[in-house]
């Protein structure tokens, strides 16, 4: 699962284990797509991250490179955000990003366990940017799944600049089978919208040897989502993941 997923479904599926693992991540999108809001102006765009896990518990960083389509500076490329409040607002929950391009660097951390068909976490994530691009976010992450059903949460605040703290929360339903996927996605609180996601990943291999994880999704959001104008994007993902110390 993708950037709307690929940090979240790395964590929610850790199986608590008294080994220490510690691996990276990297990989490029074709379009940088994060909760149905695009990130980089219809670019490619780079990633890569760290998780170290260690009996369920987990902490890890992840940077992907971000391009709103505009210079850098401050009170340029100001927006509403969804439903319309005119505050600037992130990508992550509006139509395009108050800075210019840059990095996102997300930390996170948390639990997360298997019971039987059920899955359970608890988390934080927050959110940071470089080049002005955007302003923080700071989330409490849930999860709950059974079988091929997974539901998450996030509780989240978004710091606004110089303007007031604005809440949010985002909930999402997704069913997965054999490399296939739906998802749908939305906002509430001081935040709307809603995007549906549809998709396919594998792993590409030769013979035993596993080369790299690849991902096709389409992704379609509302009006209020992107601040006025819904649209549809195909996204294509490759990516590596690597084991670099377990005991």
């Amino acid at each position: 699962m993708k950037k709307s997923l690929v940090v979240l479904s790395a964590l929610i599926t850790t199986t608590p284990s008294m080994a220490l693992d510690f691996s990276a991540n990297a990989g490029l999108n074709s379009e940088y797509i994060f909760r149905g809001i695009p990130q980089s102006d219809g670019k490619a765009a780079a990633f890569g991250g760290f998780d170290l896990e260690q009996s369920g518990f987990y902490i890890g960083t992840w940077a992907s490179t971000v391009d709103g389509g505009v210079a850098t500076g401050e009170g340029e490329g100001v927006v509403e955000s969804p439903g319309g409040t005119g505050a600037p607002v992130s990508t992550s929950v509006a139509t395009s990003p108050v800075g210019g391009d840059g990095l996102e660097v997300d930390l996170y951390g948390g639990y997360a366990t298997e019971i039987g068909d059920f899955s359970l976490g608890i988390g934080g994530t927050w959110y940071t940017y470089t080049d002005k691009f955007d302003d923080d976010y700071k989330e409490l992450n849930l999860h709950g799944g059974w079988l091929f059903l997974s539901v998450d949460i996030a509780i989240g605040q978004y710091d606004n600049f110089d303007g007031p703290t604005q809440d949010y929360q985002f909930y999402s339903v997704s069913a997965e089978y054999n490399g296939a996927y739906a998802l749908i996605g939305t906002f509430e609180d001081d935040f709307e919208g809603t995007y549906y996601e549809a998709g396919y990943g594998n792993t590409l291999a030769v013979g035993e040897t596993e080369l790299f994880d690849y991902n096709f999704s389409v992704i379609y959001s509302d009006d209020k989502l992107l601040g006025g104008k819904d649209d549809i994007n195909i996204v294509a993902q490759i990516s590596k993941n690597f084991a670099l110390f377990s005991n």
